[in-house]
């Protein structure tokens, strides 16, 4: 029996183990969250409560209104961050996982001018820019980095606007896609991309030097990985079984 007791068992089963992708696949170490829309309900969405997303299970999802109240019967609470979620479902019908992570190969682009841009086809959901939110904007200069209040929610949320990835100044990033194992794909192949992307450069001497997709071979290839994200799903899954299994020796 989850917390989460009218959702589905196989959507709570698959955020588990999206959790445990996300970690395995080295998007999250003890921080870092992902959510997917609730599947009985249109007024909630699904997270996880305060713990480390490697030791997540069925019994650990809360369920999370749109104004960010956790709703659990224990009285647990979830991450203070779970208002990059609420605000980005709220603004966002479109959007029914989010991903927010901390990845290291994404902050650099984050804190300089070099623009995250797509150098291979599995990442042609970047775009041809990528937005980058900042906090100082809203929260002003003595601030903590964290996004735990509506009103910070929602300026993220309007820094995503329409795209699929957004970077956040200092921070991280936030991914978002129409399902829950696309937007875990997404958030494995941003991080890929920000590692080539950055020994790109570095052969190149510099951001001219590299041939970067096109709009249209980003959307080309975005569409087409979208209709295989079972595959590296699949190997994902167990992969990430086999390791974590290791870990719990």
């Amino acid at each position: 029996m989850t917390t989460a007791t009218t959702a589905s068992k196989a959507l709570v089963d698959d955020l588990v183990s999206a959790n445990h992708i996300l970690f395995v696949e080295g998007v999250v170490d003890g921080f870092g969250h992902v959510s997917v829309r609730h599947d009985g309900r249109d007024d909630r969405f699904l997270l996880a409560c305060g713990v480390a997303p490697a030791t997540v299970t069925a019994d650990d999802i809360v369920e999370v209104d749109y104004d960010g109240t956790v709703h659990d019967a224990a009285g647990r609470r979830s991450y203070l961050e779970r208002f990059i979620h609420s605000e980005i479902y709220k603004a966002r019908p479109d959007v029914m996982a989010i991903v927010h992570s901390h990845s290291p190969a994404i902050i650099p682009f984050g804190v300089t001018r070099a623009t995250l841009r797509p150098v291979c086809h599995m990442s042609g959901f970047l775009g041809f820019s990528t937005p980058v939110f900042e906090i100082r904007d809203t929260a002003g200069e003595n601030n903590d980095m964290l996004v735990k209040s509506a009103a910070l929610g929602r300026a993220l949320a309007q820094s995503l606007g329409s795209h699929l990835f957004a970077l956040m100044r200092g921070h991280g990033s936030v991914t978002v896609a129409h399902s829950l194992k696309l937007v875990v794909a997404r958030a494995i192949w941003a991080e890929m991309n920000a590692k080539l992307q950055t020994e790109a450069m570095r052969i190149a001497g510099g951001d001219s030097g590299v041939n970067y997709l096109t709009p249209g071979e980003a959307t080309g290839s975005m569409t087409i990985n979208e209709t295989v994200v079972d595959r590296p799903w699949d190997f994902w899954k167990a992969r990430a079984k086999v390791a974590l299994a290791g870990l719990a020796r």
